[in-house]
């Protein structure tokens, strides 16, 4: 290398011929001033090195400077940002802004919040406040530093918008003619202050805590339109007066088919349908009632020798299709059921006649009560015989009734009032097992995706908003389950039943998802919570420039992953412009 002159270093790009061929050179010269003249030094040859050391070399010699590129940006802060992105912008792709209140206002920003945050990380409102600030949900928002009043304010707006919105949807959803689907549950309450809260039948399993009952209504697919919470002990027949009441005046439906359990949809209650008029019913008998159509001759159980379904009629059901089913499977199952649960209490009552062969139990009465209290545990008493005296016990099956119920194991009954040429027998059962989607979204709310329960509210609106938006954020998580089925453990496209009665098939590509836990691209497929799980860890960062101050701040989104650009493109989002 040459020693240069004192003048000026800069690289030059110098190209020659010679004999027909391009030569190009990097050349490291330097200008400088001699006796009133330019001149140029050649320093170095350049050419032997990588192009990216000579543009560093070029930049330094036109005064750029060059720090470590672990020291030439500052992340001030890193948010979890993908799972918000994902669900605010599917509820603004949905109108949920506007169905709140057509007007933008920070009530109805803090309200929208509550719904995203209950996907997000279903929390209390207290630590909501915290979830504002640890994820981008506040800043996507502009509620960063809202606080826990600001957020109960917010939920007694939503509910006086229950009523519109609810309305709202069932115009998106619901159609003159349409199935809608009703179904109700309980939740579990702490604390019983609350006019709502009552002990009664717990779903939860959790006798030992008042509840709350809700019903939901959705349209055939499940998806969700209306929510409306009940005292703990109302019976389920009896919140069905409301529903009528709501689809007919507020939703302004007169022509609608309604979908509803045997619990449900109750010999009274389809009188009171009949008076109405202009809504029709597919429901279940109960047992006794399938009983009594075979002790009637209505129903002789050889139609089942050689097929699954068949169409009968009774003058018990006037008016009315019964439609009769023998599930194989079922059957089978539930003999099982019935003999692990004979075997479980003769066990339990074997203990029984050894404490009065051992005079433990002497008198009549006292053997009485335990022996009652083992036939009633697993409602055995119907398949159990007992003989009892002082110092004398036994016990034997009854086999004659045994029988008699295992004659009807597997078989079902489903009414309806719709006519053949709207809905065949085979449409008719379809109709009825169409509930399992209303069961799915309660699965949804009551999981830990939504977290419903317990609700810690006291008073009965709180309850009644807190319902509410659990409501809304279920109509969220559906949309986004039918838009990310090619990611989750669903099937995408099931094929048509062949067989109304007989469990549901199973596309080839949902066995290969559950059989490889991959998308035929390669994707890892999961759960709806492992999927947001997945999302979350894509962040948005507040970065500043070495040598600088919070005035050069600038955001920066992490590059997505192949499976977190994947979702946001089936729900069509982009993760930067939320």
């Amino acid at each position: 290398m040459v020693k240069p002159k004192t003048g000026a270093m800069h690289v030059v790009r110098v190209v020659s011929r010679q004999g027909g061929r391009e030569y190009v050179s990097t050349l490291l010269r330097n200008s400088y001033r001699e006796d009133g003249k330019v001149k140029k030094q050649t320093v170095a040859n350049l050419s032997h090195l990588p192009q990216p050391l000579i543009e560093l070399i070029r930049g330094f010699l036109r005064g750029e400077h060059y720090v470590p590129a672990g020291e030439a940006f500052t992340i001030r802060r890193s948010l979890p940002h993908g799972h918000v992105a994902a669900v605010l912008g599917i509820a603004r792709s949905l109108g949920l802004p506007g169905l709140l209140d057509r007007r933008p206002s920070r009530m109805r920003d803090l309200a929208l919040a509550l719904v995203v945050a209950r996907l997000v990380k279903p929390v209390s409102k207290l630590a909501t406040t915290s979830l504002l600030g640890s994820t981008t949900l506040g800043a996507c928002l502009g509620i960063e530093g809202a606080d826990e009043n600001e957020l109960y304010a917010a939920m007694d707006w939503l509910l006086e918008r229950q009523a519109k919105v609810e309305a709202a949807l069932a115009r998106r959803h619901l159609a003159p003619g349409a199935l809608v689907l009703y179904d109700l549950t309980s939740t579990y309450m702490e604390g019983r202050h609350c006019a709502l809260a009552r002990h009664g039948h717990s779903r939860d399993h959790r006798p030992d805590r008042p509840q709350v009952e809700f019903g939901l209504l959705t349209d055939a697919r499940g998806c969700p339109v209306a929510v409306e919470a009940f005292s703990g002990n109302t019976a389920d027949p009896a919140t069905l007066e409301t529903q009528i009441e709501k689809l007919r005046s507020r939703f302004d439906l007169t022509d609608v088919v309604l979908v509803g359990d045997r619990g449900m949809l109750t010999s009274a209650r389809i009188e009171r349908l009949k008076e109405l008029g202009g809504i029709g019913w597919v429901s279940c008998l109960r047992a006794p009632a399938i009983r009594s159509l075979v002790e009637a001759g209505d129903l002789q159980l050889g139609l089942f020798d050689e097929r699954n379904l068949a169409e009968i009629s009774s003058p018990d059901f006037p008016g009315e299709r019964l439609v009769v089913c023998r599930n194989p499977a079922l059957a089978a199952e539930r003999t099982r059921k019935r003999e692990a649960l004979l075997t479980a209490t003769e066990a339990a009552l074997a203990k029984v006649a050894a404490a009065v062969e051992q005079g433990r139990l002497r008198t009549a009465a006292a053997i009485g009560v335990r022996a009652g209290r083992v036939v009633d545990a697993h409602k055995m008493a119907k398949h159990i015989e007992l003989e009892i005296a002082d110092g004398v016990f036994a016990y034997r099956r009854r086999t004659d009734a045994i029988a008699a119920e295992a004659a009807l194991d597997g078989l079902y009954v489903v009414r309806t009032s719709v006519p053949e040429a709207r809905l065949d027998a085979p449409a008719v059962v379809e109709t009825y097992k169409r509930l399992s989607a209303v069961e799915r979204d309660f699965r949804s709310l009551k999981g830990d995706d939504l977290l419903v329960r317990p609700i810690f509210h006291w008073r009965e609106d709180r309850v009644r908003a807190h319902l509410f938006l659990c409501f809304l954020a279920a109509y969220l998580r559906w949309h986004l389950e039918a838009a990310w089925a090619p990611l989750l453990f669903r099937d995408e496209h099931p094929p048509g039943r062949t067989d109304p009665v007989a469990p549901p098939e199973r596309s080839g590509e949902a066995l290969a998802k559950a059989r490889d836990h991959r998308t035929p691209d390669g994707l890892r497929v999961g759960s709806f919570g492992t999927l947001m799980t997945e999302l979350a860890t894509l962040t948005r960062n507040r970065v500043v420039p070495a040598g600088t101050d919070e005035r050069a701040a600038f955001e920066l989104l992490s590059e997505p992953t192949p499976l977190q650009a994947r979702a946001f493109e089936l729900i069509g989002v982009a993760p930067a412009g939320v």
